[in-house]
């Protein structure tokens, strides 16, 4: 979609621009936080099962050579201070506003995942779901915006996110590939920024065996 390019190259330039002096002070606050470099760059699966490396301001410590946990849960020790913050308000997301103008992904679309998760997908979801550009924000992103925390819960973080969020999550990913538009991507946009904002002030944990049974996203 030509249109969806467009409004995608005037936002993540727009943003970028605007953005700037934020960018730079959590760039100085990331490196002067911790060891290591300012953007974490990891693996994605993109269109068409395209890899591509994602951008986000880095908010865990930085060993090389150590290979953690794909997955992040709530008090993950790795877990610096300003990375705590940066995530608390999606803030570290923002990078991906360079992915955006480099085209490998979009402003919104099916959240990237690590080729090991890709992996097990269901054959055609996987064609349906990679069939567009990968996405900073979804209906997946509104709808687990507690996901940490969730994980957190379970014994067996992975197994958890495997058998009951991701099925969840592409099921949403699928709901958007077909019901995609410019009016859904600025809807899903001003919802994503008002789920973030409202997160700060319920306090209230989410609970593990609620999720999927009520829904944070849009109905139309």
């Amino acid at each position: 979609m030509i249109a969806k390019r467009l409004f995608d190259l005037l936002l993540a330039i727009s943003g970028l621009f605007i953005l700037l002096p934020l960018f730079i002070a959590i760039a100085i606050w990331v490196k002067l936080d911790s060891r290591g470099p300012i953007f974490f760059r990891q693996e994605r699966v993109g269109q068409f099962e395209k890899l591509f490396k994602i951008h986000k301001f880095r908010t865990m410590t930085w060993e090389p050579d150590k290979q953690g946990p794909q997955l992040t849960v709530a008090g993950d020790a790795r877990i610096t201070p300003s990375g705590r913050f940066l995530r608390r308000y999606k803030l570290d997301e923002l990078a991906q506003l360079i992915d955006v103008l480099q085209g490998n992904m979009s402003l919104v679309g099916p959240r990237p995942e690590v080729p090991k998760y890709v992996a097990v997908y269901p054959d055609e979801t996987r064609l349906v779901v990679l069939s567009v550009k990968p996405g900073i924000t979804d209906f997946a992103s509104i709808e687990f915006v507690h996901e940490t925390q969730l994980l957190a819960q379970s014994e067996d973080p992975e197994k958890t996110y495997i058998n009951k969020i991701l099925p969840l999550k592409l099921d949403h990913c699928m709901r958007y590939v077909q019901e995609r538009s410019l009016r859904l991507d600025v809807i899903l946009i001003l919802r994503t920024l008002k789920v973030i904002v409202v997160k700060q002030f319920n306090r209230k944990p989410p609970v593990l065996i609620e999720v999927g049974l009520e829904s944070n996203v849009p109905k139309f």
